[in-house]
């Protein structure tokens, strides 16, 4: 029996690249969610939630057939008939809040200012599990919809690097490029191209492919072979256009006045094809060799693109898994010691005491105090071993001569001390401990 058991459980696991995520580190995520949530507010942006599975053409159109995210790593859900839609879990955020915004009616033309963000939302690809990289990863981000202006890319990453520091990570810096307008990545291809043309008996076959169907693609891929011919190639910050380079100059100078480090990265071009303009990464040296936090960029086409208005954007995406093993790698992290213990546990003896906890637990909760008890007609000794467990600074004993006398006996369980408190006055005695304030 105990090997079937034993075969059952090694077959029912949690799917490769994906992860359970155990009251311990929940505390830690919510920690997260909510520096994303403050900052927000703080920067005036609105919440936005989309389905966790779209049209693949949606992805298809804005992140690009050729990019190795729809060619790759997508999730296909199967269809029940040909002529049905065919979806895919998303593979990323942006193209879908792009998609609700116009859906919506949220964008009537270029004036708009229109600031989204998200805190905790799964994304899906198929790939090599890797460290702070699953095949289920979860973002907070935002998209800034509508300014033009450098200031919006400024904003979008200061927004970013407010959420670092807020969380007490010091150690960043900006890899900054740009892209360019449609005009200087044209100039741009045009020595691109021959170059590739010239190396291609050398480049990987995906570059080789992709030399004469996507030839930014070539830039960012990860093929070994590849990397030397990249680091070689033409750079497109030689051939930004007047407007193109003002933009990139005055976005270095915003960076600067509310000293954010940065430096330019020529070979920058991240992993989809709606990006134009600024592209951006922070990375963490807390990290090692994983060390991006977030990255993100301009995408002005985009919501043209997906059938909207002309609408300039920018935006930026964070992955949680991986800001939790930048913040674990340091021994200060407050976000370490996040977990909230309940601030009493109301120890019972008895079926009569256990109906009267039950009671005072409710009317506890009700005012807003953390507090948990025994539901399993415990001894005395294994209560208080749970008690120790969960770290309770309070335990509330109620027994048969309490239940007579309409008073517990409150134990403080730092100081061992212990006194009677009554049944009604339980809330109060607990309201002014300064104990109880720092831990519930």
């Amino acid at each position: 029996m105990e090997t079937n058991a034993a075969k059952l459980r090694e077959r029912l696991q949690a799917p490769r690249g994906t992860k359970d995520i155990l009251p311990e580190e929940a505390a830690k995520w919510r920690a997260v969610e909510g520096v994303v949530h403050e900052v927000a507010r703080l920067y005036g942006y609105g919440e936005i939630r989309t389905p966790s599975f779209e049209a693949v053409r949606l992805f298809k159109r804005a992140v690009g057939e050729e990019t190795d995210i729809v060619s790759k790593e997508m999730y296909l859900l199967q269809r029940r008939s040909e002529e049905e839609e065919e979806f895919a879990l998303r593979p990323e955020l942006t193209a879908p809040v792009v998609r609700a915004a116009i859906q919506h009616g949220m964008l009537t033309g270029q004036s708009d200012c229109v600031r989204l963000y998200y805190a905790s939302a799964p994304n899906f690809r198929y790939e090599k599990p890797q460290l702070g990289r699953l095949r289920q990863h979860h973002q907070f981000g935002t998209e800034l919809l509508g300014p033009a202006s450098p200031l919006a890319d400024a904003e979008t990453i200061s927004f970013a690097i407010s959420i670092f520091r807020n969380l007490g990570l010091q150690n960043f810096r900006v890899r900054l490029n740009s892209l360019g307008s449609k005009e200087s990545r044209e100039a741009w291809k045009q020595q691109l191209v021959p170059y590739l043309r010239e190396n291609k008996t050398k480049l990987s076959n995906d570059s080789q492919r992709r030399t004469e169907t996507n030839p930014l693609r070539v830039l960012d891929s990860k093929a070994p072979e590849d990397h030397e011919i990249v680091r070689n190639a033409p750079r497109i910050l030689d051939h930004l256009n007047a407007a193109d380079r003002a933009h990139f100059e005055e976005l270095k100078s915003l960076l600067a006045s509310i000293t954010i480090a940065y430096h330019e990265d020529p070979l920058l071009v991240r992993g989809i094809d709606y990006y134009t303009g600024t592209v951006f990464e922070v990375t963490s040296s807390d990290l090692g060799s994983q060390d991006a936090l977030c990255g993100g960029g301009r995408y002005d086409s985009l919501v043209e693109q997906l059938g909207g208005p002309n609408c300039p954007a920018v935006g930026f995406g964070a992955g949680i898994e991986r800001l939790l093993l930048a913040l674990e790698s340091r021994n200060d992290a407050p976000l370490l010691s996040t977990v909230r213990r309940p601030a009493v546990y109301v120890l019972a003896l008895g079926a009569e005491a256990a109906q009267k906890a039950f009671e005072l637990l409710s009317n506890l909760h009700a005012a807003g105090i953390s507090a948990t008890g025994d539901l399993n007609a415990r001894s005395m000794k294994a209560q208080m071993r749970e008690a120790n467990r969960l770290g309770t600074p309070f335990v509330y004993v109620i027994g048969e001569s309490e239940l007579a006398q309409g008073a517990g006996m409150l134990k403080n369980m730092q100081t061992s001390e212990q006194e009677a408190v009554a049944f009604g006055a339980i809330i109060e005695h607990v309201n002014h401990s300064s104990f109880t304030h720092h831990h519930s």
